[in-house]
């Protein structure tokens, strides 16, 4: 991030937006983040609630990022996509990949609290009745020996991609990838919520990095990433709006190599957003992906997902903690 705005700055046209999701994912049925308008378009600025300043400030660089500089040169028009299948009941599954029409890779949640191993079976096994290519995403909720014996079932009827997060710690999933469940390691929080998001590969535990713009501070510092890390990397979303699927898309364009399908497909989750949904394109290796390009929120869109007076002053007051936070940081460096 080259430059700061002032507060001020940010807040002019800043919009707060409550965006309803089609089904729960991560515990939430409506997703809020507040959108800032600059000069070269619009950034998004959404952090969780839960997500300490310090966490959330990074996500406040990337917005800034792409609401005051141009994105880097892009290397292809269509970034490869795969569908999102939360933990729901294998019943639900096709309905699911309804809002993914063509996509040739999913990536499906598991071990989900309150659930079963059966269940997650289940639910990839009625996955693999309609895409070819299927990883799963544990976000960290298994032991070293729930996920292998996990993982071995899930496989049993047809590989795995990679399994993403199957495992909290660094150690754990070097422990894991040494166990030879043949299933490949990809990290996702280890990358993300870490201070030296290089150490998990490093240290042995992952075969792949997912990166996210907004947790690293922008496209121009996941590509930094990209390039230091190692191992093929994937761009994924946190649920984002449209104006945050342009930037992981922005990011994904600029990568010199782009192996895996990538997690930019969320919007398929949210059952009204502040710009027209993205049409499903020909990516030029036999499979769909998204046109890369920045999202333009539509005026009445806007106005008619506007969160409530008090959410909107409550992402006001994380705007300035952030800002301050941003500021203080500069000022050191």
């Amino acid at each position: 991030m080259s430059v700061l705005p002032t507060l001020d700055a940010l807040r002019d046209g800043a919009a707060v937006v409550s965006l309803p999701m089609t089904v729960r994912f991560r515990g939430i049925t409506d997703r809020e983040v507040m959108l800032i308008r600059g000069p070269h378009g619009w950034g998004e600025f959404g952090p969780f609630p839960e997500y300490a300043d310090g966490e959330a400030s990074a996500w406040l660089a990337s917005a800034i990022e792409s609401a005051w500089q141009p994105w880097p040169r892009p290397l292809r028009a269509v970034v490869p996509v795969n569908a999102t299948v939360p933990a729901v009941p294998a019943a639900r599954v096709p309905e699911v990949l309804a809002a993914f029409p063509g996509a040739r890779t999913a990536k499906v949640k598991v071990a989900e609290r309150g659930q079963t191993p059966a269940d997650d079976v289940a639910r990839v096994a009625a996955v693999r009745e309609q895409v070819p290519v299927v990883r799963v995403d544990a976000n960290g909720g298994w032991s070293v020996g729930e996920a292998e014996r996990a993982l071995r079932a899930l496989s049993a009827d047809g590989p795995l991609e990679y399994a993403e997060q199957p495992c909290g710690t660094v150690g754990e999933l070097v422990e894991l990838r040494a166990r030879g469940t043949g299933v490949p390691i990809a990290a996702d929080e280890s990358i993300r919520k870490a201070d030296d998001p290089l150490r998990v590969v490093r240290a042995g535990g992952a075969d792949i990095a997912v990166v996210k713009a907004a947790p690293l501070g922008g496209v121009r510092r996941l590509l930094a990433v990209a390039q230091q890390v190692g191992v093929p990397v994937v761009v994924s979303s946190a649920i984002d709006s449209a104006v945050g699927i342009g930037t992981g898309l922005a990011a994904a364009a600029a990568l010199p190599d782009l192996v895996h399908a990538c997690g930019l497909g969320t919007g398929g989750l949210l059952a009204e957003d502040v710009a027209p949904p993205r049409s499903w394109v020909p990516d030029g290796a036999g499979g769909l992906g998204l046109a890369v390009g920045r999202a333009e929120p539509d005026t009445d869109r806007l106005h008619a997902l506007a969160a409530p007076p008090e959410r909107r002053r409550w992402w006001l007051d994380r705007l300035a903690r952030c800002h301050a936070l941003l500021a203080a940081a500069r000022s050191a460096g």
